[in-house]
């Protein structure tokens, strides 16, 4: 089993940790498969009743992680990010909201991008004060994925939802929990504990009455989730080969603004 995700068992409660914290827990090909791989064996498994993801370190998941890399696609050498969407990334995110289990997210820290998709895919979001959200897509010329844009207009509405993701800002958790895609903020020495308080409530909890409400739930909000998904990942694909994408990734890596021109 990787390291780069680590699974614990207590009972009914099972624990995920993104455990790459010398990256702010960003995402490559191996953390992300084995996330995947946990979401739908052990995270699945009738004996858990209720599900906690966190980070370990400083951050809860900073996205990808660009100084990685990504595959190349055998017909042109750009990125192939339509198949690690397809693959890895978002049957994580549907896989989670598919579990018949509540799934409860503290957010220790950062979560941007892929990262912040994944906090918003869970049922109950906890957030550390320090911790900030951001839809940084746009910052490297991509748009959101990860079920981002069925998940924050969902929580924040059309406006705000706009705001997110074409300015690319930093979202505190004062301002998160204001908005509504968090739904409670404590200090950060006690998120953690905070965090098993509620899901060791959740998995003593009436399981069948949670998966209900989950599945009707999601048919309210996220009624064409597999459409949405399929989409996010045909415009992300044509945007990696974007000109604007190239110098986006170059900038990040060099820790400069970028020069976009539209192309």
């Amino acid at each position: 089993m990787s390291e780069t995700v680590l699974w614990e068992q207590d009972g009914p409660v099972g624990r995920i940790t993104l455990n790459r914290p010398e990256t702010l827990n960003a995402w490559i090909a191996e953390f992300g498969q084995a996330l995947k791989d946990i979401v739908e064996g052990e995270a699945a498994d009738p004996s858990v009743r209720a599900v906690l993801i966190t980070g370990a370190g400083r951050g809860f998941s900073s996205g990808a992680d660009l100084k990685a890399g990504f595959d190349p696609h055998p017909e042109d050498g750009h990125p192939d990010v339509k198949k690690e969407l397809h693959d890895v990334y978002h049957p994580v995110i549907a896989g989670i909201r598919r579990l018949p289990k509540p799934v409860v997210a503290a957010v220790n820290g950062p979560a941007v991008g892929i990262g912040c998709s994944l906090a918003l895919a869970c049922d109950l979001v906890l957030a550390a004060e320090s911790a900030f959200f951001g839809l940084a897509f746009v910052n490297i010329g991509l748009m959101p994925d990860g079920g981002s844009t069925l998940f924050v207009p969902a929580a924040v509405g059309k406006s705000r939802a706009f705001q997110m993701a074409l300015l690319g800002e930093r979202i505190t958790a004062e301002k998160a929990l204001e908005w509504g895609l968090v739904n409670y903020v404590h200090p950060d020495e006690s998120i953690r504990a905070e965090a098993d308080v509620l899901v060791e409530r959740l998995a003593n909890g009436p399981t069948l009455s949670y998966a209900g409400t989950k599945q009707a739930l999601n048919r309210t909000f996220y009624p064409d989730m597999d459409a949405q998904l399929d989409l996010e990942a045909e415009i992300q694909h044509s945007l990696a080969r974007s000109s604007d994408f190239g110098e986006g990734v170059t900038a990040f890596v060099s820790k400069r603004p970028p020069a976009f021109t539209g192309a």
